[in-house]
């Protein structure tokens, strides 16, 4: 009974707030990070925009909404990306010819979302952590190994990859904006008016996570970094881990899958996830 009355007085505790250290105070959506970052939001989630890029790219989507086939919708907007960002033209778009060449025709939007599936802790994965960070207001919390010494060694080699993966490429950002918002177009278009999606995270330990509340039942609520890896494949999850961290993800959240562009990434379970405070359900093999 004691235990009981335990539990239901843990349940009516307001959830924690997102942390200060965790969001900046403004970002480039529709809604403020402290707000997007919560779990109030997990659990009502909204739709997210970054702002003005479906409006600025509005010809594109009306272009997709008359095509039928998945497979045809991710060709097309390949094809919108490679033309729009002169992608096989980089003297046009200012590049000066010389022995940076090949690098800079790698550093696209493509190349980033290959290189977080390689290493999230890498050059590509800092670019796309620092694009989380100004878009959504999320800060980066772990980039081969913790951020919170904002003095430290480890966040300033993160500044360095991040800005280095940024120099003289083609918008890059801009790139990676249109690759979130059509994400959200197939995400639509493949599950209607379906909020969330059940995904997995493999773990060896918790103490991997930031916690900000156990509860009970082997949930808790934790605070993930800016970016991260899921997956929709319970079996594929064990293979990471231990532990299982079951959630609910808004769909809002998710940046890119690996069968959003097919042929592009091996597999097609990984889900890349936006960050902040989560509730989650913890499970051993």
């Amino acid at each position: 009974m004691e235990n009981n009355r335990q539990t239901e007085q843990e349940d009516q505790l307001p959830p924690p707030s997102l942390p200060a250290s965790a969001h900046l105070p403004i970002n480039r959506c529709n809604l403020p990070a402290v707000i997007l970052g919560g779990l109030t939001f997990q659990q009502h989630p909204v739709p997210l925009e970054i702002d003005g890029i479906r409006d600025f790219h509005a010809g594109l989507f009306r272009t997709l909404d008359a095509m039928p086939q998945r497979t045809e919708r991710a060709q097309r907007f390949m094809d919108y990306m490679t033309v729009r960002f002169l992608l096989e033209e980089l003297e046009e778009a200012g590049l000066t010819p010389g022995r940076k060449r090949k690098s800079r025709i790698n550093a696209n939007y493509l190349r980033m979302v290959r290189g977080w599936s390689f290493d999230s802790d890498g050059r590509e994965g800092a670019v796309l952590k620092r694009w989380t960070e100004s878009r959504f207001g999320l800060l980066a919390r772990h980039h081969a190994g913790p951020l919170h010494d904002r003095d430290g060694e480890i966040y300033h080699r993160y500044l360095s990859q991040g800005t280095r993966g940024l120099y003289a490429t083609n918008a890059l950002e801009a790139q990676l904006d249109l690759l979130y918002t059509y994400c959200q177009y197939e995400l639509a278009r493949e599950h209607g008016d379906s909020a969330h999606l059940k995904l997995y995270r493999g773990i060896n330990r918790m103490d991997e996570h930031e916690i900000l509340q156990v509860r009970p039942c082997g949930r808790n609520r934790v605070l993930f970094n800016n970016l991260n890896s899921f997956t929709s494949n319970r079996e594929r999850a064990d293979e990471f881990g231990d532990y299982i961290l079951v959630t609910e993800v808004p769909t809002s959240k998710i940046f890119f899958y690996n069968k959003l562009l097919p042929g592009m990434l091996k597999g097609e379970d990984e889900y890349v996830v936006i960050g902040g405070a989560y509730e989650v359900c913890i499970s051993t093999l």
